[in-house]
């Protein structure tokens, strides 16, 4: 899997600290232990991780070669931050929907991204790639979570562009091509929740 021009790994700026960061720290400070359970999808990334990190070790190594090992351990760190971040994010979406009484508008949408985790794409398939064979799992989640921000107002307000760039990076153009279709046919999936969300008065100017 080569990169297109202008798509390399890694993207520009890729390890130095970005407003998207401190993203997972913050919600976890917010409202420490996420207040929906979201434990099979817990329990697809423990087992990921149970693995170790050698399987995402050598897909960085396989898709760069000659990969620095200082940029490579951090590379890998930054993968499992992301991995790790899911339930955490779907969690407090979940429980920012039940604040602003938008559970029947936001449910379906989180549901459909769960999907992914529970019912894997498996491009990268987990059960032979550990964590890297979540790496398309979730960046299909986050594209679909970046739908609920572009509308009037955000809904989370959190900077899920910089992940999903670097992700894309990562896997190269022709998987990310493939991700980026199943993510496009989502969109028009979940289209009415989505309108249903952004015409909420809970997210009115």
């Amino acid at each position: 899997m080569r990169a297109g021009r202008g798509e390399g790994f890694p993207p520009e700026g890729w390890a130095e600290p970005a407003p998207w960061r401190p993203w997972r720290r913050a919600i976890q400070e917010e409202q420490g232990e996420p207040a929906v359970s979201l434990a099979d999808v817990q329990a697809v990334i423990e087992s990921a991780k149970a693995r170790g990190t050698g399987p995402l070790e050598a897909f960085l190594r396989k898709r760069v070669p000659g990969f620095p090992e200082e940029k490579l351990q951090e590379a890998t760190s930054l993968c499992l931050e992301i991995i790790e971040s899911v339930p955490v994010l779907l969690a407090r979406a979940r429980q920012e929907a039940r604040e602003r009484g938008m559970m029947r508008e936001v449910q379906p949408i989180l549901e459909h991204a769960e999907r992914y985790f529970l019912t894997p794409v498996d491009l990268i398939p987990e059960m032979t790639q550990g964590l890297a064979g979540l790496l398309d799992d979730t960046y299909l989640v986050l594209k679909v979570l970046s739908e609920l921000e572009r509308g009037p107002r955000a809904f989370l307000g959190f900077e899920l562009e910089h992940p999903l760039r670097f992700l894309r990076s990562l896997m190269g153009e022709e998987l990310s091509r493939r991700l980026d279709d199943l993510a496009q046919a989502a969109k028009h999936e979940i289209s009415h929740h989505l309108a249903a969300v952004w015409r909420h008065p809970a997210l009115e100017a």
